[in-house]
């Protein structure tokens, strides 16, 4: 199910997302070393405190409305004249705001959003729906804005997870939040949003805000919680990228297939580029599904107008998914074959955009971002598919990978080093899919001790930072899939230092951990002195 589902609301407004950015370098975690200018902003001079020294953390959703609906009865056009549209998506009235946090200054690349609670309510701000939000980090961020300057402002990525405790108000108004709630029986609602064109001008009154797009289903309990197990669209990485640049003009996306309904239905909610940061989608030319058939011709599944998706509002009020109904030939076409989505705009070698591995074998852990402590063990789900639906048998191999890590952060050279030492973590080389398509890995973390500790001495950046690749390397038929995969689909880990001090912490142990954090969050001083024993007693 999923938010792919035929009852799906979707949603368009802003986000804020004020992240600290001290704590990005890892020369900052020095305190020997550490200087008064790195709580400043960057230059172009010095990079300083990074392009948000101040930053509280604080993730927010700003001024996000309900754009569309879609029923069950009517797949081909939105509901009208329903309550819901025009209700508000916010997020908690009666708490601080969600967090947004970075897993380690050497992985960057999974923030992951705490704390967020979901609300739908009307315009007057009464509740109809109150959730909270399963923590989840992003993925599959890339180059999204054609623009060749801005930074992180030309990036886009998306979140995929559930909104649990579901608390609805009276919606026996709303035909549409009815049938909603009725479709998540299991009490859980999938949630997939869309983010991009964060404002990266301190000056303006919209930094650290940016531009998010996203959808609104039901799930259960027996599916992944933060990715569909569908048709996954893999791109190859363009030789010049920043974040990920695709060789053709579509990011990583899924699709289902439902052959009940007879019904195709296409995420390319993070797979369109656009011509600026937040700005209107860039014209690719018409884009047309297709399938091979076995005459060795090519059936046409479904073709998105550039002049459909490029016009205003489309978006908003699609977050970019698309459906289309099936013939019976076309889906027997499907169950077997790889969906590649090309486009009619002419350009050599970048005809066809993306397509399905040509195996239709696809692995993905459902949790990827993991922190953990000496002695804990920690089991996390792969899933393995086979063109769009669960596969037994299949086995998954796991290597360590630290390819996507960023030790290159560091503003004074070389950072420290990652993935060291690999005996600290361990998991089996292999596992294999259950009837579900399920495999569940073990992974187990010893002390690491303290590898990424300074020349000087002084006390660093705590634990360690690994990556574990999981990959199909052999169905139950002996057949060996495709090689093409997704750089971004890995199991980041943090695994921590052991602490023992052998006696009962005082000042003299804890000082130099408060002062780290009085360094790295200097928007705490507004409130108390970290680096204070008396102001931290004051505090207590």
């Amino acid at each position: 199910m999923s938010y792919l589902h035929p009852v799906r609301l979707h949603f368009a407004g802003r986000f804020l997302a004020n992240v600290s950015t001290v704590n990005n370098d890892p020369g900052h975690f020095d305190n020997a070393a550490f200087q008064p200018s790195f709580q400043q902003m960057q230059t172009a001079e010095a990079m300083n405190g990074w392009f948000n020294p101040q930053g509280d953390g604080g993730w927010r959703l700003m001024g996000c409305r309900v754009t569309s609906a879609w029923s069950a009865s009517s797949l081909d056009r939105p509901v009208r004249g329903d309550p819901v549209l025009g209700l508000l998506v916010a997020d908690a009235d009666d708490a601080t705001s969600a967090k947004l946090v970075d897993l380690d200054p050497e992985q960057q690349m999974v923030s992951t959003i705490f704390g967020l609670q979901v609300r739908l309510a009307d315009p007057d701000g009464v509740t109809v729906l109150r959730s909270n939000y399963e923590p989840a980090a992003f993925i599959d961020i890339w180059d999204r804005a054609l623009t060749s300057s801005g930074g992180d402002a030309v990036a886009g990525a998306m979140y995929q997870s559930v909104l649990t405790d579901l608390q609805w108000g009276d919606v026996s108004a709303s035909p549409f939040l009815v049938e909603l709630q009725q479709a998540a029986a299991d009490g859980l609602l999938s949630i997939k949003f869309n983010i991009d064109g964060i404002n990266m001008n301190f000056k303006s009154p919209d930094f650290m805000s940016g531009r998010i797009v996203g959808t609104i289903g039901p799930a259960t309990t027996t599916e992944p919680q933060h990715f569909v197990v569908g048709r996954q669209f893999m791109a190859t990485e363009a030789a010049t990228s920043r974040m990920f640049t695709p060789n053709g003009s579509l990011n990583f996306c899924v699709a289902t297939v439902d052959a009940t309904a007879g019904t195709l239905m296409i995420d390319l909610g993070n797979a369109l580029q656009s011509t600026t940061a937040g700005g209107p989608l860039a014209d690719v030319g018409d884009l047309v599904a297709t399938v091979p058939l076995p005459n060795g011709t090519t059936s046409t599944l479904a073709t998105l107008k550039s002049a459909t998706y490029r016009s205003d509002g489309w978006y908003d009020s699609t977050a970019g998914i698309v459906v289309t109904h099936l013939s019976a030939d076309q889906l027997t076409a499907v169950a077997d074959n790889p969906i590649s989505i090309i486009s009619t705009q002419q350009r050599p070698g970048a005809r066809v955009y993306i397509s399905e591995d040509a195996s239709g074998a696809f692995a993905r852990a459902d949790g990827f971002v993991l922190r953990m402590s000496p002695g804990d063990t920690a089991n996390v789900n792969v899933h393995a598919s086979l063109w769009g639906a669960p596969v037994a048998g299949a086995t998954i191999s796991l290597v360590s990978d630290d390819s996507q890590l960023q030790p290159g952060n560091y503003s004074g050279g070389v950072g420290p080093p990652v993935s060291t030492p690999p005996t600290a973590l361990t998991y089996p080389a292999t596992v294999v899919t259950d009837a579900n398509g399920l495999a569940v890995v073990p992974i187990s973390g010893t002390d690491p001790g303290q590898p990424r500790d300074f020349a000087n001495g002084a006390f660093g950046i705590d634990g360690q930072v690994y990556g574990i690749r999981p990959t199909i390397t052999q169905l139950a038929d002996g057949s060996v899939p495709g090689t093409t995969t997704n750089p971004w689909n890995f199991v980041s880990v943090l695994l921590w230092s052991a602490f023992d001090l052998g006696h009962d912490p005082t000042w003299v142990d804890l000082g130099p951990i408060f002062t780290q954090y009085a360094n790295l969050y200097p928007v705490m001083s507004r409130f108390v002195d970290l680096t204070s024993y008396d102001s931290v007693v004051a505090y207590a």
